[in-house]
């Protein structure tokens, strides 16, 4: 899998849960979001289109930022 960095705008632990839950309807990621620096790791084969718009389900900011080398 590519592991893609996204930018989410998350402010606090709801925010979070928040992108937590939208990923885990999707199915089919492995991710880890880093609160402090608003980044949320993601290991998918979704494409990033898919993945960008999952994210903006949480009603925040998200940007895709690259893939992150592993």
């Amino acid at each position: 899998f590519q592991k893609h960095e996204f930018f989410v705008d998350m402010t606090c632990e709801g925010c979070s849960n928040a992108v937590t839950r939208v990923l885990h309807r999707l199915g089919g990621v492995n991710f880890d979001i880093d609160l402090p620096n608003k980044k949320v790791y993601i290991d998918s084969e979704h494409n990033v289109d898919t993945l960008l718009e999952t994210l903006k389900k949480t009603g925040k900011n998200a940007s895709y930022l690259g893939e992150k080398s592993a």
